[in-house]
């Protein structure tokens, strides 16, 4: 059986990976791409990239459910509701990953299909559609990201397995989050600064349990 501290390790060294792929995937492979006012034929130059950064964000979650299936044992020590809880929202970000992705993959195809036939009018309408059908799966994945972050902070809150000081800074960057991305939807968004607590944390947090691993004082005394 893994102790506290590699499981935390392995536990950091996915999530830092996670952390790491989401800024490559949203800041330099689609984020430019995908959200540019020219994006019928940009996607289609930059294929690959974007081809790379739906496998890589399959990949990355992957890696969510797997943090999920090793805290499971862990959590259940300390708060069984909240472990299955977990679980639960890291499969329904897997499945917005997959949705999301799915919206990348036609705006891909609709991109390829505007460069090889040339501007139409079938083709101008398409573009708004699958634009704003992109927007919507990726803002709601975004959102729903919130979830499973949040259940783990405080999980971590609750079992003081890291510094308290870290699970508190982690809720509170994840309500930011949150608020953010409900009015980013509504088409109200305050700024984007309000999303930089939450990779400081997400940043964090994996670096410590890569040093530290996960502390074990709780569990000692139940197996005591």
């Amino acid at each position: 059986m893994y102790s506290n501290q590699r499981v935390g390790r392995i536990t950091g060294a996915l999530l830092l990976f996670i952390f790491i792929s989401g800024v490559v995937i949203f800041q330099f492979l689609q984020g430019p791409v995908l959200f540019s006012d020219n994006f019928l034929t940009t996607t289609s130059q930059n294929s690959n990239p974007i081809i790379i950064s739906v496998l890589l964000s399959i990949l990355s979650g992957l890696a969510t459910i797997t943090v999920a299936t090793l805290l499971l044992p862990i959590f259940k020590r300390h708060n069984p509701h909240l472990a299955y809880v977990y679980f639960a929202f890291c499969i329904l970000g897997f499945i917005a990953i997959m949705i999301d992705n799915v919206s990348v993959i036609s705006m891909l195809e609709l991109s390829n299909e505007y460069v090889k036939n040339g501007n139409h009018t079938s083709v101008d309408m398409l573009e708004t559609l699958v634009y704003q059908r992109h927007r919507w799966t990726h803002y709601f994945y975004l959102l729903l990201s919130c979830f499973p972050v949040f259940v783990l902070y405080y999980t971590l809150y609750l079992s003081k397995l890291v510094p308290r000081i870290i699970s508190i800074f982690g809720i509170f960057a994840v309500i930011l989050m949150f608020i953010e991305e409900v009015l980013s939807i509504f088409g109200h968004s305050i700024s984007m600064n309000m999303l930089l607590p939450i990779a400081l944390i997400q940043i964090t947090l994996p670096l410590w349990l890569l040093f530290k691993g996960l502390n074990t004082p709780v569990l000692a005394k139940d197996n005591g």
